[in-house]
């Protein structure tokens, strides 16, 4: 059996470093791309047994999976702004807070919402450089129009998305313009409700980003960008069993994209699982060129674990599969192999909270 372990201890860990690090902040904890590979309904259960009771979704789908499964009084915010009018539909069935990140988004729900005689939650979304949505913040007026003429529109909240992990010279420089923007909005008397811009990455680099909420997903499974000390723990790997133990002689290729020759004879397993499964597969890195080096350096020398040793992979992942050199190892077909495994990419693997 091909399995993705989560662990559920880890994840409890995490959530208690993100909260410590959130202080007073409010956490919506962000379950895209199926909470980020460890399950939708599964991590959003756990959370909220944790005290979290706020989450964040792209899709309406998602949000519609959260309240089939009985989360029907937490507050779903959707992250992403949209003038299709079956998706504001459903959001507005489903009790979801939505995103206005233009004109013709606001107009579209205010349009639904005075149809149904009914007032429809919302969030501004400010774009500060990152180019992925939201009201361009050098154009207040625009954002100012929404709060004036949207009167079936509640506006309970603003954010942005910083990049760079909410660090450096940029990140600080779409801070202060997202700070501009909400104070034109005081200033022109309006409330702005719960202004948020951290994700996991700036939460974790900095105290500036917290404001009155953080959008918290990748900490939970500790693979945000890490800082020395943060308290995350990395959740998540693979188990599967190992097939096909041979020895094949000195001078043998093995692998497809980039045979590799054996200078010595090698006792070598196949494990059934490649890169369509997630294996060796990960987010691209963040960082200068020492970062991007040492992330190539370790898809160059990739392990996995048999009993308590480590066993080198040979050559390149293959699609379903990889081989592995268990020469100096005790071992049988069938036996358990452990491999690092992102659950955001793994695939084809029962995934089991232990």
């Amino acid at each position: 059996m091909k399995t993705l372990v989560i662990e559920k201890d880890a994840i409890c860990r995490n959530i208690a470093a993100v909260k410590e690090r959130a202080g007073s902040a409010a956490i919506y904890a962000v379950l895209t791309g199926d909470g980020y590979g460890a399950g939708l309904v599964e991590l959003a259960r756990l959370l909220r047994e944790e005290g979290i009771g706020r989450f964040a979704v792209s899709e309406p789908a998602d949000a519609a999976a959260l309240r089939k499964a009985g989360l029907v009084d937490e507050e779903i915010l959707m992250l992403r702004s949209t003038t299709e009018r079956e998706e504001l539909e459903a959001l507005i069935d489903l009790n979801v807070v939505c995103t206005i990140g233009s004109h013709d988004t606001g107009v579209a729900l205010n349009g639904l919402a005075e149809a149904r005689s009914t007032v429809v939650e919302a969030h501004i979304e400010i774009d500060t450089g990152l180019g992925f949505g939201g009201f361009l913040a050098g154009e207040p007026d625009k954002v100012l129009s929404m709060y004036r003429y949207l009167p079936n529109v509640a506006l309970s909240g603003i954010y942005t998305q910083l990049s760079s992990g909410g660090r450096g010279e940029q990140a600080a420089e779409q801070l202060k313009a997202f700070r501009q923007v909400v104070e034109a909005v005081h200033a022109a008397g309006f409330e702005t409700g719960t202004v948020h811009a951290a994700g996991s990455s700036a939460l974790m680099a900095s105290d500036e980003v917290r404001l009155d909420a953080v959008r918290v997903g990748s900490a939970f499974l500790g693979r945000c960008r890490r800082r020395r000390g943060d308290g995350l723990t990395t959740v998540g790997h693979g188990e599967a069993g190992l097939e096909e133990i041979r020895w094949l002689p000195k001078g043998h290729t093995l692998g497809g994209g980039r045979p590799v020759k054996l200078r010595k004879p090698t006792r070598v397993a196949v494990l059934p699982v490649g890169y369509q499964n997630g294996f060796g597969v990960g987010r691209p890195p963040e960082g200068g060129l020492w970062t991007q080096l040492r992330a190539w350096l370790g898809q160059r020398r990739r392990f996995v674990t048999v009993g308590e040793k480590r066993a080198r992979v040979i050559g390149q992942p293959g699609a379903l599969e990889v081989l592995v050199d268990v020469t100096n190892l005790k071992c049988a077909s069938g036996d358990k192999a452990v491999f690092p495994l992102d659950p955001l990419y793994a695939r084809g693997l029962k995934r089991e909270f232990r």
